[in-house]
């Protein structure tokens, strides 16, 4: 009987250069990254998995004291959800602690870190993470009342993938996918529009046409005419509120 996750997924902590990886000197410490993932892959009750979280929480993907969180920790997304579904229960609710806080952290971060991904080169560590919980969205709707606040937090960080533009009057509408929720209010959001791995800013998106019968596919109004063929569009974060898209 395995008492921890699939081996992979301890090949996957091996194959990360921890400490290649960006972060504040005064805080970021790669060996507990590497430490603590493997210690809580392989814990097996309840003072384990607090010793690895200990650790991973102490500069290894986030410091809990100043409220610091890492690249790190978006590289430790899908390890840290495969901990959570393979996982003994007490390495497995560790492991969602350590998201939870991550992206909570992530949201309010003064540092406004980014960091590249396989859809942009500059994407807010808040948003990375939230797409990484989308994908672990089965296990976390599982997960009870934690994981489901977790995925409905997630879900505040929207994306919009751009698959055409057309002209509209004196502006475009953008034809595409949406993931996560676009903000309730008046309709109107700030946003970044990622291409080429340059970011332009976008005064005001207004969701033209929403989601329907479970397919991601929208359309987004842009009331100045964008350029070209658009890639990416994120909303920047309002200090100090809690962000609807983030940049």
């Amino acid at each position: 009987m395995l008492n921890a996750i699939e081996p992979v997924d301890i090949e996957a902590i091996e194959a990360v250069d921890w400490g290649g990886l960006p972060g504040p000197a005064d805080l970021y410490r790669p060996d507990h990254a590497a430490t603590g993932l493997r210690a809580l892959a392989t814990a097996t009750g309840l003072v384990q998995a607090a010793d690895a979280g200990a650790l991973l929480a102490g500069g290894g993907l986030l410091h809990d004291h100043s409220g610091a969180v890492f690249p790190a920790a978006v590289v430790a997304a899908p390890i840290l959800l495969a901990i959570a579904r393979h996982g003994r229960p007490q390495a497995g609710a560790t492991a969602l602690g350590l998201l939870d806080d991550a992206l909570a952290f992530a949201t309010h971060d003064g540092r406004r870190t980014r960091v590249a991904t396989p859809y942009a080169e500059a994407v807010p560590i808040c948003c990375a993470l939230a797409d990484h919980l989308r994908r672990g969205a089965d296990l976390l709707a599982a997960a009870g009342h934690e994981g489901k606040r977790l995925l409905a937090e997630a879900a505040a960080h929207w994306r919009f993938d751009v698959r055409e533009v057309a002209a509209e009057g004196d502006g475009a509408v953008a034809l595409g996918s949406l993931s996560g929720r676009f903000p309730d209010g008046d309709g109107t959001r700030a946003a970044e529009l990622h291409r080429g791995g340059r970011i332009a800013p976008l005064e005001q998106v207004v969701l033209h046409y929403p989601p329907e019968d479970g397919s991601p596919d929208a359309c987004l109004a842009h009331p100045r005419r964008a350029p070209g063929r658009t890639r990416r569009a994120r909303r920047p974060v309002p200090r100090p509120m809690r962000p609807g898209i983030d940049a």
